[in-house]
């Protein structure tokens, strides 16, 4: 682990609670914080490409972090939004440091990203949490997406938090810790909207997606919990 210290439709989904029935999985984020730079990261992105294919309902998000960029090795994906979606985190207590590879898991609980024991207690309990979760649904109409957020109960300062998304990338790492290596990361994190707050009144929004990519969106509380989500 590497670490660096610093400072389905919508009316559907209206009615379902947890401790229903319901056909759908209940959906659960994981934010893997990861760099192609950082040589203990391949082995996070690869247990989160397995726990997606093998767990209906996971919404996994890959955002790639700036501070491991380096004349060595240039990451091709990483964003100073993702650094600083990370640095909320920190910000909020869930860790004391930014470092990679960390899972972050419904916004409520981090770890290191390759640590399968630890992901999958996670992953379980946030799907047995109680209380409803915020209805959200996504439409694609050609180039746009239409997001709808359902009403529900939101405290002050809930956000509403879009993703866009390649699907599927792969790289040749030319130089750093994983020169030569091939990489293949699932769902990297592009682009991060923020939608606006959300009251608990019905919301909808409409967005452009570019040709081959996906979105996921997110409904956050102040404390960094993830009350809502869906993907495309």
């Amino acid at each position: 682990m590497r670490r660096i210290a610093v400072g389905l439709g919508l009316a559907a989904l209206l009615g379902v609670q947890r401790g229903v029935a319901q056909a759908a999985p209940v959906p659960v984020v994981v934010e893997l914080f990861t760099s192609q730079a950082c040589s203990d990261c391949p082995p996070a992105d690869r247990l989160l490409r397995r726990e997606q294919a093998s767990q209906p309902g996971l919404i996994a998000l890959d955002l790639h972090v700036t501070y491991w960029n380096s004349p060595a090795w240039r990451d091709r994906f990483a964003s100073r939004a993702a650094t600083a979606r990370q640095q909320f985190y920190v910000d909020h207590g869930l860790t004391h440091e930014l470092y990679t590879p960390e899972a972050v898991v419904d916004g409520r609980v981090g770890m290191v990203g390759s640590d399968r024991t630890r992901l999958n207690a996670a992953i379980a309990a946030a799907r047995a949490k109680p209380g409803p979760m915020v209805p959200v649904a996504l439409s694609r109409h050609g180039g746009a997406a239409m997001v709808r957020v359902g009403a529900g109960q939101a405290p002050a300062g809930t956000r509403v938090i879009a993703f866009t998304l390649d699907p599927i990338a792969h790289t040749k790492v030319g130089g750093g810790e994983n020169a030569g290596a091939d990489l293949t990361e699932i769902n990297v994190v592009r682009a991060i909207d923020q939608l606006g707050g959300w009251t608990g009144a019905p919301l909808s929004e409409k967005l452009q997606i570019a040709p081959g990519r996906h979105l996921a969106v997110i409904v956050q509380a102040p404390d960094g919990s993830i009350i809502g989500a869906a993907m495309d």
